[in-house]
């Protein structure tokens, strides 16, 4: 193993939780007097924590999003997942060998605490992430693109920067992880090749990675 950590992102590398938030994300804003096509919410968001949202709105309509945004597309999210949420094929087999390898790794996703929780417990994921293995752009100052998030779970992983890959499918995720100073592996099941070109690695299936990662 070339690695001495792994960093998965969550949403869209763990659980297939893109379709579902993006989705939702689209409708509310759109309910909200901000017309946003499902097409539009992937290109502008996927991948970004929830201040992004905030943020580009502003900037767009100088308009403020209400105060109980996060709460109430949060709730619709999670009731969503209880519903439709599936790991991402392949995932499951990736973890039990880096388990077996004795190789460490940790998610650091943009998402909350909460979350990540609701993900995996609804998918069964809990089993490989116990609370020391997951990171949340909630720990950190700054969401991604910047590297605050890789850099934090790498220092509490106890791994230098130049040791660790992450494993990103979105665009302001692999920038993250290149400012970081990582290597990472662009996972394009639902990204355009193009968009993660940044990438030290692409691939499209989550059951090459164990072999990509050897």
């Amino acid at each position: 193993m070339r690695y001495d950590l792994v960093i998965f992102d969550n949403d869209g590398v763990l659980v297939d939780s893109e379709p579902i938030s993006n989705r939702l994300l689209a409708a509310y804003l759109t309910e909200l007097g901000h017309p946003t096509s499902y097409e539009d919410s992937i290109r502008d968001y996927m991948g970004s924590a929830m201040h992004r949202v905030h943020e580009l709105v502003l900037e767009r309509t100088g308009q403020v999003l209400p105060g109980d945004f996060d709460d109430v597309f949060h709730a619709r999210v999670f009731a969503a997942f209880e519903r439709e949420l599936k790991p991402v094929a392949g995932v499951g087999e990736v973890l039990e060998k880096l388990t077996a390898d004795g190789v460490p790794y940790c998610v650091a996703s943009s998402g909350s605490h909460a979350r990540i929780r609701v993900g995996h417990r609804t998918t069964g994921l809990d089993r490989w992430f116990g609370e020391e293995r997951i990171f949340s752009s909630e720990d950190v100052g700054r969401g991604k693109p910047a590297p605050d998030l890789f850099l934090y779970a790498a220092e509490r992983m106890g791994v230098a920067p130049e040791r660790c890959v992450v494993v990103e499918d979105s665009p302001l995720g692999v920038r993250a992880a290149v400012a970081a100073g990582m290597d990472v592996y662009g996972f394009t099941a639902m990204t355009p090749v193009g968009k993660l070109a940044q990438a030290t690695q692409l691939f499209d299936d989550m059951c090459e990675l164990a072999g990509l990662l050897g």
